[in-house]
């Protein structure tokens, strides 16, 4: 089923970056992200058929099939994002349910839950790609601080949160004195240049977009990820992160749950962001990748994969979106259609089925009832 979307236009959507990879005219304006998938918020629309000109959702609907239970998106950022994290299932239904019976409209700006469902997903970079994942170890954490702290003294009063272990609930908490925190390692970012410069970069970036945001702080407490095209990060659910800059492709659950913890003009609800969120450190949060016949695949602990493909590449059956970057063919069913650059589908098929393409991205549903 021939599938195809618009960019949504986000202020922090670069104006080039997803044009450029997927041969468009550009809009002239932010282009932040392309959906593919069957989300109420933004779901693509059928092209070609008996239900063209019919969101991807209905269409699926009236042939008693089956919707998504998968969201893809070609990402573009040209500034930083907002931190934030993303439910579990559980947390996810009963914060649904909840504002549903609170009477708040599904589009409400002040909406924490738009759906029932829980939203891990994998990026994988498609050009450099800057992001903030998960907590880094607190030693690392603690470094940073103290440099920022000695340069000014005005950044003392959170080493004393970190050794409580409540630096992040008191960064987010409105306190009157995080503010002069803040300024003092904005004014201390540069002195961190030749000691520590991948974080007196993350103060420089996300100053420059978000001034006096607690979210520069907060960052200190993060993993700063730089991904070279081909590498992944998996964000599960509770880990706090931001994607900084690059164009990536995302596949995650079918849900758009975001808790935001800072970085941006919308609604931040901390109290619901602190019960979301995960602090267990982590080493390193990339996720790596896995050598297939004619592609690569990437493997998170969630009911999906994504997989790259640079060749010949036979699927064992299954359903999934496909993105054909380069155009192509696809061989479903024993019917071989020709696939055009930035040509999207829904795949639904028993039979194995090949994507023959110089690059292109499939991703596959696993065990989904």
């Amino acid at each position: 089923m021939p599938i195809a979307n618009e960019p949504r236009d986000y202020a922090w959507g670069s104006t080039t970056l997803l044009s450029e990879y997927l041969g468009r005219t550009a809009s002239g304006g932010a282009e932040a992200e392309l959906w593919l998938g069957a989300h109420p918020g933004c779901p693509a629309v059928v092209t070609a058929g008996a239900h063209a000109g019919t969101a991807l959702g209905p269409a699926l609907e009236a042939l008693g099939a089956r919707q998504p239970a998968m969201l893809l998106k070609v990402l573009a950022a040209a500034e930083p994002l907002s931190l934030q994290a993303h439910p579990d299932a559980a947390r996810a239904r009963e914060g649904f349910d909840r504002e549903d019976a609170a009477g708040i409209p599904r589009d409400a700006p002040h909406r924490n839950y738009r759906d029932p469902h829980p939203k891990p997903e994998i990026i994988v970079a498609v050009t450099p790609f800057e992001a903030l994942s998960g907590f880094r170890p607190e030693a690392q954490a603690r470094e940073v601080v103290e440099a920022l702290a000695a340069a000014d003294g005005r950044v003392a009063p959170l080493l004393e949160h970190l050794a409580a272990g409540d630096a992040l609930a008191w960064l987010l908490s409105g306190d009157a004195e995080v503010a002069p925190v803040v300024a003092g390692a904005v004014a201390a970012g540069d002195a961190l240049t030749g000691t520590h410069p991948v974080e007196a970069d993350t103060i420089a970036r996300l100053s420059a977009a978000h001034p006096g945001d607690p979210g520069i702080l907060v960052a200190m407490l993060l993993n700063r990820v730089s991904l070279a095209p081909g590498e992944a990060l998996f964000l599960p659910a509770g880990n706090l992160h931001a994607y900084l800059s690059g164009l990536g492709i995302e596949l995650m659950g079918p849900s758009d749950n975001v808790l935001r913890g800072g970085l941006t003009p919308k609604h931040v609800d901390v109290a619901e962001l602190l019960a979301v969120v995960d602090p267990t450190p982590l080493d390193d949060p990339r996720l790596p990748a896995e050598p297939l016949e004619g592609g690569t695949a990437y493997r998170p602990a969630a009911p999906f994969e994504l997989r790259r493909i640079t060749g010949a590449h036979v699927v064992e059956g299954g359903r999934g979106l496909l993105l054909a970057v380069s155009g192509g063919t696809a061989t479903v069913d024993g019917e071989t259609r020709a696939l055009a650059p930035a040509d999207a589908a829904w795949i639904d098929a028993a039979a194995p089925f090949e994507i023959d393409a110089a690059e292109a991205w499939l991703a596959l549903e696993l065990d989904t009832p």
